[in-house]
């Protein structure tokens, strides 16, 4: 299998595991050699998802938030032969992948029922990335992707990055109908709030729970932040839709969100422009989701939540669609 050709271009001893952990957008193993009992994690890229250069330019982010920002993401390891990125053929004879191994980081993803304390700490450690965003000189050739409205939504000419929402399981005419006000109310709020350098930048695009590790430090509590994949050029405050990515509807939801801008404001401002469309983030998220879970059936985590959750984001938009239009 492809996995377990790519270790063998890092040198690993006789007898490594390779054990699938997750299949998403991407597939995901543990690695284990039992010459030195080191764990690793081996990131199998999908196909077609990133242009040349892309995958590089996201470990040339990660490697400088660590040195220079102080946040704590995983070290890219190369391979025998220095390469940071590896492209394996197949040995059932499809298409090449490209390969990344990282060192393997302790902690556990922060639980949902207490949200509310994680997430101050959350906001003050997204503020510090934004900063770093905001100052960082990118290296040559730095190329990442959009998560602007058309690349969320689609144009005329054919859907978002993740399909349509029309498209995913649940979604009859009064669906569509509820959620084509939503989208047209994003657009038009986005729009007005603008892609000035203060609002729109680099960002991590997908800093839902599970791409969170929390552990013990001697320092207290140290948050981890993994899976860079989809990091790319965005508003600033999708960073907050996206962690909030499938728990949107619970009740505590306002008060997470409260601790969340505390945690932020203790490093960076927060103007009232942008607190008045933190909502907007979140709802921008969840309609991205929407579409993600339609075109996603063959994902566990999609088939999981189905139909019932693009239905109760109907709930979600016309709470929103009350107080923001």
């Amino acid at each position: 299998m492809i996995a377990e050709a790519a270790v063998a271009r890092y040198g690993c001893s006789p007898g490594t595991t390779v054990e699938l952990l997750n299949v998403s957008e991407n597939e995901t193993y543990l690695v284990r050699d039992p010459a030195n009992d080191a764990a690793t994690v081996l990131r199998v890229h999908r196909l077609g998802y990133h242009p040349p250069g892309a995958i590089p330019s996201e470990l040339a982010w990660l490697d400088a938030l660590r040195t220079e920002a102080g946040i704590r993401t995983p070290r890219v390891l190369p391979a025998t032969d220095g390469s940071r990125v590896v492209t394996v053929a197949d040995p059932a004879g499809g298409t090449p992948r490209d390969c990344v191994l990282f060192e393997f980081l302790p902690g556990l993803e922060p639980a949902e029922d207490d949200l509310v304390t994680d997430f101050e700490p959350l906001g003050a450690l997204t503020a510090r990335m934004h900063q770093h965003a905001r100052t960082w000189r990118r290296p040559s050739g730095f190329v990442r992707f959009h998560w602007d409205a058309d690349a969320a939504f689609g144009t005329p000419d054919g859907p978002g990055r993740w399909g349509s929402w029309r498209a995913a399981p649940g979604i009859g005419p009064a669906e569509a109908h509820v959620l084509a006000r939503l989208e047209s109310t994003l657009r038009d709020r986005l729009g007005r709030f603008g892609t000035g350098p203060e609002r729109y930048g680099l960002i991590h695009a997908d800093l839902r729970l599970a791409n969170l590790l929390v552990s013990d430090g001697d320092a207290g509590r140290v948050v981890s932040v993994i899976d860079f994949d989809d990091c790319g050029f965005g508003w600033y405050l999708y960073d907050l839709g996206a962690a909030l990515s499938f728990v949107e509807h619970l009740p505590e939801v306002p008060e997470v969100i409260d601790a969340w801008a505390r945690g932020y404001r203790s490093v960076a401002p927060l103007s009232a422009e942008d607190e008045a469309e933190l909502w907007t983030f979140v709802l921008f998220r969840r309609l991205l989701l929407v579409a993600w879970i339609g075109s996603h059936a063959d994902v566990d985590t999609a088939a999981e939540l189905g139909a019932d959750y693009c239905r109760g984001s109907c709930d979600l938009a016309e709470q929103y669609l009350s107080t923001h239009t």
